[in-house]
């Protein structure tokens, strides 16, 4: 009931922040996503190597995803280290399935090489993981979407929550976890749900 109700504010979210901003292009209407899907967001995002790329060019794979930004030396760590935690919780063949999508809070600094930095800082895989920048406007709908709340302050950290989203294969909510200190079964428990493809 819970995870029902959360796609259905999922897709009233897509509806409020703007229809023309989440229309997909003509080549993909042929293929519609779920209205619940937040592959609805037309996002451009930009990754550590300065490839750019659109969020539902993950469409097809489980995906992991939170926000972040480069220069956090406190929250932003943990929640890197969960993920890769979780992931590797996983059964191997599992793990391989998975992406994971860390997405900044801090356009202005977080340049590729920034996000690089941060990429070999935390000996992640980019076969499996891709840091990315959006713009300012990117952000906020993001966030909304995945119920990130954050705030710049004035040093130019950002307080925010820890909230990590796995999405399914089509770009919907199959779980969430705001856990930083402890393996959330549950989440883990839902990537195998996903890969079976259950339903959110």
């Amino acid at each position: 009931m819970i995870r029902h109700k959360l796609m259905r504010a999922v897709a009233f979210l897509l509806v409020l922040l703007g229809t023309s901003a989440f229309a997909l292009p003509p080549a993909t209407q042929s293929n519609k996503l779920p209205s619940d899907s937040i592959y609805q967001l037309n996002l451009h995002l930009v990754d550590q190597g300065g490839k750019a790329f659109e969020l539902r060019s993950l469409r097809g794979e489980p995906v992991f995803i939170a926000m972040f930004y480069a220069s956090c030396k406190y929250t932003c760590p943990l929640i890197i280290e969960e993920i890769k935690r979780t992931v590797q919780a996983l059964d191997e063949a599992d793990r391989n399935r998975v992406r994971v999508l860390l997405v900044s809070f801090d356009p202005a600094r977080d340049t590729p090489a920034a996000l690089t930095a941060v990429s070999v800082e935390h000996h992640v895989n980019l076969a499996h993981w891709t840091l990315a920048r959006t713009d300012p406007t990117g952000v906020r709908k993001l966030a909304a979407i995945l119920g990130v709340q954050y705030r710049a302050m004035t040093n130019g950290d950002f307080n925010h929550s820890t909230m990590i989203t796995l999405l399914d294969q089509e770009g919907r909510i199959a779980a969430k976890s705001d856990k930083t200190s402890a393996l959330d079964s549950e989440l883990i428990a839902a990537v195998g749900r996903t890969l079976a493809g259950q339903n959110p």
